[in-house]
């Protein structure tokens, strides 16, 4: 009670006690382990292990404002330092920072519910980084561990203790029946809600950039992405596939050089490619590139035929008319083509001859020279000698290496003359410049080479550690010609020919392929039926029934429909529980109507004893049973029964009839 005019006091929370202490770590942990798999490896470990420390200082007691302070801050510079920039990324990484930080002030029952609520955001942030089946059935744990750890809260706070001898797995069925009345909701919404064809808002860029090809190319540039051996596409043909050393899968090509970078022309990207005359009959292939949130996408060199929403440049490079943030099929068609721009303009033949001045004199000096050695001729027999000439030497005297030094000032003449090692960017820049220095157009190609088919479900994985580059020189009267020098010293690296590049192959240990092909089978059937789930697919859903279509007024009906009914099935079940929260009066309740039925049913004032000896008097067996059973119910309603001994009491009152 308070004075009359005076505050009223906040009344303290009491601290929490022990299992619902941990229960509420647990949860916290759930939530965060989605959030952490998302980030950086080092910013994620760095969390991780921070949560932990932070949560066993906290135990007892909450942290001394001033050393909180000081850990938070640490935890914003190490983010500025990984992700200097805003975006999806770095709110991501400041939520996994407060849900670390959180509970080292997390004390009394207040606190509790608190964090719990709030560490529920972890894995709904992880979904705008992941949609993977992995994030799903983590973000379903942290879901079940929040409940559980607000319903032990609760528990604690009304001064409820568990029944003697229950575990605590039989507390989670409560949980487990509110996810399942939620189920049928979830479902109908995620099926039948309509879906528009494009997100009525857009998500801001990464700051961290995702696995994928660039633009550009450094040297050096390609490391991390060569490492990486999570897939950048899938590829399913329709009919026959090309050999596999013909799998070049065409990505920017790179006209410009500065003297380090090699650059993609913007001049170039609106302007459409001219018609190819094929060579053969081609592939006919759907491919399934992974989000990168970028507009490039691959094809098999060279293609014919795209859909709408993908344009074909002038140099055949594919693009999207929007960024790539999501699953996306492309059905296409490519083939090798008999001549590939046999007349080359002006414009194109200075763009593709231009050297930036002061930069690799020698290499300068020898393309001039092979050139006078070589003289001219209008066939360009002279252009692919020397083309041919460099192949050689390079078969002859280069080696493939990923261990290569910090490029110079004059990387390409350290290169051909000096070290002679190194893999696809110093092989393909290194040409192209040699050619241009010979007086031969020539460009950069970036891309992947080869892949590996999966025997499950029969389809073709693009990794990102088959990134490639090659080169192409113009030749006359045949064109853009493919000349691959890594593939003249390094063919198994490029090809993909050796069985220990084999995904889930460690060496000689070949166990884990199935595993790996299972998996990454498995991660296309959730693309195809889950994340690539759209507009289109939505409208083909009831082609099985025979509705070639289905509007958006059909849809909505239907799904009101369904979800009224769901919803009316969770009151009814809801209700029903509220009314009898106790399963063995529930089950003693059932067995009375079943006698009632016959007339022999329970009266509201008679006990259970009176009542059996009653029925025993007019079916003397149905009544002997039923005194046993009504004893043993007593025995259970008004003293401590084992949980077994319940559990078999509950089966028997099931099982009995009149």
């Amino acid at each position: 009670m308070t004075e009359r005019g005076s505050l009223p006091t906040r009344v303290k929370s009491p601290p929490m006690q022990a299992r619902g202490h941990a229960l509420v770590l647990s949860a916290t942990a759930a939530c965060l382990l989605p959030l952490l798999l998302q980030l950086p490896p080092s910013l994620g470990f760095g969390f991780g292990i921070a949560a932990v420390l932070i949560a066993i200082a906290s135990w007892r007691r909450a942290m001394p404002f001033l050393l909180r302070l000081l850990i938070g801050i640490g935890m914003i510079v190490a983010i500025a330092v990984v992700a200097p920039g805003v975006g999806r990324d770095t709110a991501c990484m400041v939520l996994a920072a407060m849900l670390a930080l959180k509970p080292s002030e997390t004390v009394s029952l207040r606190d509790g519910r608190s964090l719990a609520g709030f560490a529920l955001f972890g894995p709904f942030a992880a979904f705008l980084l992941d949609q993977g089946p992995v994030s799903l059935v983590l973000a379903l744990t942290a879901v079940l561990a929040s409940l559980l750890a607000l319903q032990q809260l609760a528990n604690d706070e009304a001064d409820v203790r568990p029944r003697a001898g229950s575990h605590w797995w039989q507390a989670s069925t409560g949980v487990l029946r509110l996810l399942a009345l939620g189920l049928p909701l979830a479902l109908a919404a995620f099926w039948l809600f309509p879906r528009l064809p494009t997100p009525l808002w857009g998500l801001p860029n990464r700051v961290v950039a995702k696995p994928g090809l660039s633009d550009t190319m450094t040297p050096g540039g390609w490391l991390d992405l060569m490492n990486d051996d999570s897939p950048a596409a899938r590829v399913q043909f329709f009919g026959a596939a090309p050999p596999r050393d013909q799998m070049y899968w065409r990505g920017p090509v790179l006209w410009n050089f500065d003297g380090r970078t090699w650059s993609q022309p913007k001049q170039l990207l609106n302007i459409p490619a001219a018609p190819l005359q094929p060579a053969g009959a081609g592939w006919d292939y759907q491919i399934e590139p992974e989000p990168t949130e970028q507009r490039q996408l691959i094809a098999l060199d060279l293609p014919m035929q795209v859909p709408d929403g993908a344009f074909v440049s002038l140099d055949y490079s594919v693009r999207s008319s929007q960024p790539l943030n999501g699953v996306t099929r492309w059905r296409m068609r490519s083939a090798a083509p008999a001549a590939a721009e046999p007349e080359l303009p002006e414009a194109l033949r200075r763009l593709a001859l231009q050297l930036p001045a002061g930069f690799n004199p020698r290499t300068l000096a020898m393309g001039r020279q092979w050139r006078r050695e070589a003289g001219n001729d209008v066939q360009g027999n002279a252009d692919a000698a020397i083309a041919n000439r460099a192949l050689a030497m390079i078969r002859r005297e280069f080696g493939y290496t990923l261990n290569v030094p910090l490029a110079g000032r004059n990387e390409i003449d350290d290169f051909l003359f000096e070290r002679k090692q190194g893999y696809c960017e110093h092989f393909s820049s290194s040409f192209v410049v040699l050619m241009r220095a010979a007086g031969i157009p020539a460009r950069v190609v970036t891309g992947y080479a080869g892949g590996y088919r999966n025997p499950i479900g029969d389809y073709w994985l693009v990794l990102n550690s088959r990134a490639h580059a090659w080169a192409e020189v113009w030749l006359p009267r045949r064109g853009w010609v493919r000349v691959d020098p890594t593939a003249a010293v390094a063919p198994e690296r490029v090809f993909d020919t050796l069985a220990d590049r084999q995904p889930g192959r460690i060496g000689a240990f070949d166990g884990l392929v199935p595993v790996f092909n299972a998996s990454d089978w498995l991660r296309r059937g959730w693309n195809d039926f889950v994340l690539g789930y759209d507009a289109q697919r939505q409208q083909r859903l009831f082609n099985p029934f025979g509705v070639d279509r289905i509007g958006s007024r059909e849809l909505i009906l239907l799904f009101t429909t369904i979800a009224t009914l769901a919803l009316a099935w969770m009151a009814w079940l809801i209700a029903r529980g509220e009314r009898e929260k106790d399963p063995l009066l529930r089950a003693w309740h059932r067995l009375g109507r079943r006698y009632s039925r016959q007339g022999r049913g329970r009266e509201m004032h008679e006990p259970a004893q009176a009542w059996a000896e009653r029925v025993a008097a007019d079916v003397p067996r149905a009544g002997e049973h039923l005194r046993a059973l009504s004893r043993r119910f007593s025995d259970a309603r008004y003293a401590a029964v084992e949980p077994a001994a319940l559990r078999r009491l509950l089966r028997d009152l099931a099982a009995h009839r009149p």
